[in-house]
């Protein structure tokens, strides 16, 4: 028999040979099935992609570090740490656009030295530490210095404080955080003033604390 005169298919759901219109209603079928398939895996693969691109700014786009830090109320945390101590606790008064990342009352038995300490976000994301020390030594105010050398004396609202410029280069080779710092003892409570920002926002600071740190003399 030749394929030109070959009998009719028979579908097995039907048990009998389609009807041209079966045929055609069949193929119309087929191809709704496929359209939709293909606008479903269209679907994925667009939202895939745009996945993807998201990611790929995530990844590229520069962010600071300090942007990702939490934003912590040291005002409510000196109040705590007030409570908890004699000295007055330094709670710094500070413009808009500072922010903190750390505020924490640091207490250990002797011979450790516990300390008052508040971490700072200038508004141009410099960081500005404050350590007040009770009764603490030398040694305590040189290992959080990273061993800076003394490079002479600023007074700021009627404190004296030691300078601690690492800036130029004369400092330690590992410096930290501690590019410039201030220092002053008042009472009990050595304070330290220290940081990357300009020295214009550690004064910003040194003012802030100012009648607190007298008020501890």
């Amino acid at each position: 028999m030749s394929p030109r005169n070959k009998p009719p298919r028979v579908v097995a759901e039907l048990g009998r040979p389609e009807t041209p219109e079966e045929t055609a209603a069949r193929k119309d079928e087929n191809s709704r099935n496929y359209r939709k398939r293909k606008t479903v895996n269209n679907l994925v693969y667009s939202l895939l992609a745009t996945l993807a691109l998201v990611l790929v700014i995530v990844l590229i786009v520069p962010r600071s570090e300090t942007s990702l830090l939490p934003d912590v109320d040291f005002h409510s945390a000196a109040q705590d740490a007030q409570s908890a101590r004699d000295e007055v606790i330094l709670d710094p008064e500070l413009p808009s656009g500072w922010t903190s990342n750390q505020a924490k009352l640091n207490s250990v038995e002797a011979p450790q030295i516990s300390y008052w300490y508040i971490g700072l976000i200038t508004p141009d994301e410099e960081f500005v530490g404050i350590k007040q020390g009770f009764d603490a030594d030398a040694t305590w105010m040189a290992r959080q210095l990273n061993d800076s050398l003394a490079d002479t004396t600023v007074t700021i609202d009627g404190v004296e404080w030691t300078v601690y410029d690492n800036r130029d280069g004369s400092g330690p080779s590992d410096q930290g955080n501690v590019e410039y710092a201030l220092a002053t003892e008042s009472g009990t409570s050595t304070i330290l003033i220290y940081g990357t920002a300009t020295d214009d926002d550690i004064r910003t600071v040194a003012e802030a604390v100012a009648e607190q740190v007298k008020a501890n003399a």
